[in-house]
């Protein structure tokens, strides 16, 4: 079971990478 510490990192890089996702789309 994943510690709530790794779960934060994951939703940031989720998070962080929907960002850059739609930075895409934008362009």
């Amino acid at each position: 079971m994943p510690s709530l510490k790794d779960l934060k990192t994951r939703i940031n890089s989720v998070k962080s990478t929907q960002k850059i996702t739609s930075a895409m789309k934008m362009v």
